[in-house]
């Protein structure tokens, strides 16, 4: 079957490209995967260098959100084969070895968020059963495989189902971000406002903050099935369709985290922010803990469950389809020894003890953002749709734009910081 044909079945009752409530169902849904871990320990990193790199890092979030975003999307509607997710399309366009190697990538770069949101979600509970609600702790191989198995449920219960979950999720979660953002301003410290380093100090602090950033506002596990699910509605107007959907994501991210991470910066000190990292909670429990007010006290650690349970979602779904593909790519390409359900199942069971079992160990959140996940995310979200405009004739027409070479240096700066963190 040729591509043409193959694009003409595609487009055969394609919906209209006017904005729908699907499409802002699709908006809740990136950004509850955005809002997680990354952006619940933004501020501990980002408050470090003072009040004017925040902003250098506001202006250069937006675009790097949305045109890396948009690239990735962009890759996987370039498929000619109806129905095919990222792990197919990196085969088809290049090749099997290569196809092999960057579906490892992506699954590395996706799944060590899981076992974050495994460990987020047990110290979020336990600090709010403890401090918040003063009951004795529950063992913590108890409480961590409760709150795992809950959120796997919803997952295994179809992306449907998942979706209504998240929409229900996000909106409680985003207006209690703005009252909280807004209720923080009476504690404002503005004498950091004042206080201005030099240019040299400030790009250096926003070097190796531009990693954290990239990880916060990731939400690239879920752009698979995204784009999947447009080039199912929309045939071959879906790359359209997702650019406008992911450009309202990028600017609700945008309004509604920079708000967040400005007004948690000004509230805290670097060494009370220091303090939340030793501790290995999220901005809001520790907001929690330290504050007098009672509003903190009960909202701060309801936003951190909200978030990490709606973020968990998307990356769920990335990690298992990374998985699916490797076990496809290298060792079972026909399903002659496992059929696929058995697979989804096998790869369930592997998920939830996993990250149950990290869960146990609490390991450090930062350390695994930002030796494990952050590398990998950049080269997959950053790196590789822009290599694939170069190399694949399908997306010939995005060659030579500006905004390709804005993505190539924003990822290598985002991977470079990360290695001088790492070995520096």
């Amino acid at each position: 079957m040729t591509s043409q044909t193959n694009a003409m079945m595609a487009n055969k009752g394609a919906k209209p490209l006017a904005w729908s409530k699907h499409d802002t169902k699709w908006v809740l849904s990136l950004f509850g995967t955005a809002v997680g871990a990354g952006i619940l320990f933004l501020p501990i990193n980002a408050g470090s260098g003072g009040f004017w790199p925040l902003i250098i890092m506001a202006v250069l979030i937006g675009p790097m959100t949305y045109l890396s975003h948009r690239g990735l999307s962009r890759f996987v509607c370039s498929s000619a084969i109806p129905g095919s997710d990222i792990t197919q399309v990196v085969v088809e366009h290049f090749g099997s070895g290569a196809g092999k190697a960057i579906t490892i990538l992506y699954f590395l770069a996706i799944y060590p968020i899981v076992l974050i949101y495994g460990v987020g979600i047990t110290n979020t509970v336990d600090s709010f059963m403890v401090n918040q609600l003063g009951m004795d702790p529950l063992p913590r191989w108890i409480l961590s495989g409760l709150l795992v198995a809950g959120m796997m449920a919803v997952m295994m219960a179809g992306q449907e189902i998942m979706l209504r979950v998240t929409e229900a999720l996000v909106y409680p979660l985003a207006a209690i971000l703005v009252l909280l953002s807004l209720y923080l301003i009476p504690s404002w410290d503005l004498s950091t406002v004042t206080q201005v380093s030099s240019p040299g100090s400030m790009l250096a602090t926003v070097w190796l903050t531009i990693p954290v950033l990239v990880f916060a506002f990731n939400h690239s596990p879920a752009i698979s099935q995204f784009s999947v699910s447009l080039k199912r509605d929309y045939g071959s107007d879906a790359a359209e369709k997702a650019d406008k959907i992911l450009g309202r994501t990028a600017t609700v991210l945008v309004g509604f985290v920079m708000l967040f991470v400005f007004s948690c910066v000004l509230a805290l000190g670097p060494t009370q922010l220091a303090e939340a990292k030793a501790q290995n909670l999220p901005v809001l429990s520790y907001l929690a803990n330290v504050h007098g007010s009672p509003f903190i006290a009960y909202f701060g650690p309801i936003i951190a469950f909200l978030a990490i349970v709606s973020s968990f979602f998307g990356h769920y779904l990335g990690a298992t389809e990374g998985l699916h593909g490797i076990v496809r790519g290298h060792y079972d390409p026909d399903a002659r020894k496992i059929a696929n359900p058995a697979l989804v199942k096998a790869i369930a069971v592997f998920m939830f003890v996993t990250t149950w079992g990290v869960a146990i160990l609490n390991p450090s959140i930062l350390g695994i953002i930002e030796t494990l996940a952050g590398p990998v995310i950049a080269a997959i979200l950053y790196l590789m749709p822009m290599y694939a405009i170069y190399k694949v004739p399908a997306l010939a027409k995005h060659r030579g734009q500006i905004s390709n070479v804005f993505v190539v240096v924003a990822g290598l700066i985002a991977m470079s910081g990360i290695l001088y963190s790492m070995f520096g």
